[in-house]
């Protein structure tokens, strides 16, 4: 029976660390599976959460499951994340309307790698994050984060084999009954037997992990709930001692097994006004920096509702219940100046990007919307070159290339300006700007000479100009050494 809620008195009968209560006041929590599951995270654990290769990077949607894995990781649980590369072929039917298109076996297997590899930096970056966040984290205590990819043991499994041991005690009624599943029968395209089936090669990875990694906990979206009983349930009918000795299943029995099992499903990320994020939505915030820029999630982050704002910093961050109060209260009482907003977006910038990933979020926030030379003045050389990365705003020349150069000239060199005529015009008009600073005379020479460049009117180590035109149109003007020059040429 799904459970809504733990009971407060259940909650109350052991140490507040259990991260169950963790996870609840922190409002992570949709449904359990029964309320015994805050006794099993009492002592360590394993505990697992699977996410199927359909594209090359995590987004959002994913991350809030993979933050409540973090909080398991950070309290002294082993962390399991599953990759499905085997399940993957498949394609789960939960949320969907549509059959999901199919992989190619090259494009499955980038996505793998690029999703494994993701996973690392997450575990890693968020340990970093959480262990300067929480002070009573015990860093000797945590366990090595162990992924696995459930083909592993669907490898050299046929058809027969599945169908004569998991099939054996699925229930087409239970099957039928998955939210999932009813949605789609109803609707115009109705399911597939393959996407049907999916739920018991999930019901099987639970089994498989259960029994051969001692994975006691499935985490997954609120929408995983049939899929994840669908795997306690097959543990409490399959027993594992028998396919050991025969290699026939045969019925569970004892009616314990479900005892040590547990489901733990998570809110779906959506914001006050019900909007979902992801990638079926199709507006997901992904977790790769190639596809989604570190400035790109802090923009995100900076533009978030009031209404959403303390929901998003308690499962986004591992800033102190305090901490996100107080913010909050100073957020509400002066709304305009975006306090909590901001910090909830460098929190979870440095989350997923690490430090260097804030800074240069921070970096393109005052290049592009910072009021005064002074914001931009503490970035370095590299903090630009970083945040700017592949940004065609940015135009890098020889230093020479400036001397004696009017700042018309420049603007027509970055290509800020058609020509000279156009950019004496905006400077008359009020609408030419220099490091965020109006320019008053077309005819200004920002570096006079070799002697000049690297003075107060560059940036970022004496090497940056920023340029504006108007309100919004940006050039980065980086100068480079002869041997900086050479290099990019290369």
């Amino acid at each position: 029976m799904r459970t809504a809620a733990i009971s407060r008195e259940q909650r109350c009968r052991s140490l507040h660390t259990n991260v169950i209560d963790t996870l609840h006041e922190r409002n992570f929590i949709h449904s359990v599976t029964s309320q015994d599951i805050h006794a099993c995270a009492a002592s360590s654990v394993a505990v697992y959460c699977g996410v199927d290769p359909t594209a090359s990077s995590l987004h959002l949607g994913n991350m809030v499951t993979m933050m409540s894995l973090l909080h398991f990781h950070v309290a002294g649980h082993q962390a399991v994340p599953l990759v499905g590369n085997a399940t993957g072929m498949i394609g789960d039917p939960s949320g969907r309307s549509t059959e999901r298109v199919a992989l190619d076996r090259d494009t499955l297997a980038a996505n793998v790698a690029g999703i494994e590899a993701q996973l690392e930096r997450f575990f890693t970056r968020g340990t970093e994050y959480a262990l300067k966040r929480d002070s009573s984290i015990d860093a000797r205590s945590l366990k090595k984060i162990r992924i696995l990819h459930n083909a592993d043991w669907y490898h050299g499994m046929n058809i027969l084999t599945f169908l004569g041991s998991v099939g054996k005690y699925a229930r087409v009624g239970a099957m039928m009954a998955r939210d999932s599943v009813k949605s789609r029968i109803t609707s115009a395209n109705g399911i597939s037997f393959t996407e049907f089936s999916y739920q018991l090669l999930q019901a099987y990875d639970f089994w498989h992990l259960f029994h051969n990694h001692g994975c006691r906990i499935q985490i997954g979206g609120s929408d995983q709930w049939g899929n994840i009983t669908a795997g306690t349930d097959l543990i409490h009918r399959m027993d594992y001692d028998q396919v050991q000795k025969t290699g026939v299943i045969h019925e569970n029995n004892g009616g314990t097994s479900i005892d040590r099992a547990f489901g733990l499903t998570i809110p779906l990320l959506t914001t006050s006004s019900g909007e979902k994020f992801g990638k079926s939505a199709g507006n997901a915030i992904w977790l790769d920096e190639r596809r989604t820029s570190p400035f790109d999630i802090y923009q995100f982050f900076v533009k978030t509702a009031d209404a959403d704002v303390e929901r998003f910093l308690n499962m986004f961050t591992f800033l102190p219940k305090k901490t996100i109060q107080d913010v909050v209260a100073k957020h509400q009482a002066c709304p305009e100046k975006f306090v909590a907003q901001k910090l909830l977006a460098a929190e979870v910038t440095e989350l997923i990007h690490g430090v260097s990933g804030i800074r240069q979020a921070l970096c393109a926030t005052e290049v592009l919307f910072g009021n005064g030379q002074s914001d931009v003045q503490r970035f370095s050389a590299c903090d630009f070159v970083d945040a700017f990365a592949h940004d065609k705003r940015m135009v890098s020349v020889p230093r020479s290339a400036v001397y004696g150069k009017s700042i018309s000239d420049i603007a027509v060199l970055t290509g800020a300006c058609r020509s000279k005529s156009e950019a004496s015009r905006l400077v008359q008009g009020g609408g030419l700007y220099w490091n965020n600073q109006p320019v008053s005379d077309a005819k200004w020479i920002p570096a006079a000479d070799s002697t000049s460049v690297g003075c107060s009117n560059f940036v970022g180590d004496g090497t940056i100009g920023i340029l504006r035109t108007g309100k919004t149109n940006y050039r980065l003007l980086r100068l480079l050494d002869s041997d900086q020059e050479a290099k990019e040429q290369v």
